[in-house]
């Protein structure tokens, strides 16, 4: 479905963030773009969804394909029609309409009313503590209730892909758990593509078939979510764990640096 070919992004026609960018999604697939902050992971997430141009960033080498057409010389809304969604990070809800508009918010493009309705049920199926919340002002609720209605929103649009950027931030592992949980049976049930931008690899690998580790604007590593999860560096530098499954600190910057193989 999507491919990025070696692509480029720089802002302000001065900074270089993303040095060469090529990776892909199948049809129906969970893919996992994981690294520290400031690794690149939220431009390439823009890069694809159009949404460099409002901080004026731009792709400037390289191409990204959907379905075989080129959309990176798109614009936000164009993209946006051909069923790429993209939830930023943050819950940015908007705080002053009610949970349920919040949703429609999501179908703003879609003029299928009863389709609309039926995933109106179905997010609220999906989320039940939303369906309870749906008249109350989106300002007022939790940071967990917030991250359920970004997603729940994403999903009313009808995506083919959800782009979906730190779902996990500032959450409690419980709802980190509900939440990933609905996030793989909505790739399942509703056959969606998700590509996952995420810093905790652990919930991520556990729903992801493919994933790319990303460190400094490139692609350092990728491959199944089998392969990553069971890799030393991996393990080691992004799930603080030894080869005997210790926590360590890494307070040695040399240490950090001799040990990144893969570099």
């Amino acid at each position: 479905m999507l491919k990025l070919n070696n692509i480029e992004v720089v802002y302000l026609n001065v900074v270089k963030v993303l040095h060469g960018i090529s990776m892909g999604v199948e049809d129906c697939s969970v893919v996992a773009l994981l690294g520290a902050n400031g690794a690149g992971k939220t431009t390439t997430l823009k890069a694809i969804s159009g949404l460099l141009r409002t901080e004026e960033g731009e792709v400037t080498d390289g191409s990204i394909e959907w379905d075989g057409e080129r959309i990176d010389r798109k614009t936000a809304v164009e993209i946006g029609k051909l069923g790429i969604v993209q939830a930023l990070e943050g819950r940015r809800v908007f705080g002053h309409l009610n949970t349920e508009e919040n949703l429609l918010v999501g179908a703003y493009n879609r003029r299928d009313h009863y389709a609309v309705s039926e995933d109106m049920s179905m997010a609220y199926n999906y989320f039940p503590r939303l369906k309870q919340l749906r008249r109350n002002i989106a300002g007022y609720l939790s940071g967990g209730e917030q991250q359920m209605l970004v997603i729940g929103r994403a999903m009313m649009a009808a995506p083919r892909l959800m782009m979906l950027d730190e779902p996990s931030l500032g959450l409690a592992p419980m709802m980190v758990e509900e939440i990933y949980d609905i996030i793989k049976r909505f790739n399942t049930e509703k056959e969606t593509s998700v590509l996952l931008v995420e810093q905790n690899v652990r919930v991520a690998l556990n729903i992801a078939h493919y994933g790319y580790v990303m460190e400094n604007g490139r692609v350092v590593l990728d491959g199944t979510a089998d392969f990553l999860r069971n890799n030393e560096d991996v393990k080691e530098f992004y799930m603080g764990l030894s080869a005997v499954g210790a926590k360590k600190s890494y307070r040695s910057v040399k240490h950090y640096k001799r040990r990144k193989r893969w570099l």
